[in-house]
């Protein structure tokens, strides 16, 4: 989206196809619902992930995106950036990869928020 003229829902919907084998079903029923809304998520988009000059490449995206949906519990988002990630033809060593660290992040967030009681055990 970085000329003046707006896509039509259907040129969105084709891209996305394209991109990511399937057009996410949130994201069919928001073009129903309030077309407004999904041109904003497009605009933010480009924001997240500029198409000029990105400094990542779109596989390092796709696996960020993909670990930040993990981590959040969206699974709606799991299942897009999943059929990306085939698309793509991301390597399942990758994406297991991927999947790891968020395992692991989560954990540690775990023990982190835990020093609370880790102080009253201490003291037990």
């Amino acid at each position: 989206m970085t000329n003046d003229r707006k896509p039509t829902v259907d040129e969105i919907f084709g891209i996305m196809q394209k991109t990511m084998g399937t057009i996410p079903e949130a994201i069919q029923k928001v073009a129903k619902v309030d077309e407004s809304l999904l041109y904003e998520h497009l605009r933010s988009r480009s924001y997240a992930m500029p198409p000029e000059k990105p400094a990542l490449d779109e596989e390092t995206r796709t696996l960020i995106y993909l670990a930040a949906a993990l981590a959040g519990s969206s699974h709606s988002c799991v299942e897009a950036m999943a059929n990306k990630a085939k698309v793509q033809g991301i390597p399942a060593e990758k994406l297991l990869e991927t999947l790891h660290i968020v395992r692991f992040a989560l954990a540690t967030r775990v023990i982190g928020d835990a020093e609370p009681l880790f102080n009253v055990l201490e003291s037990v």
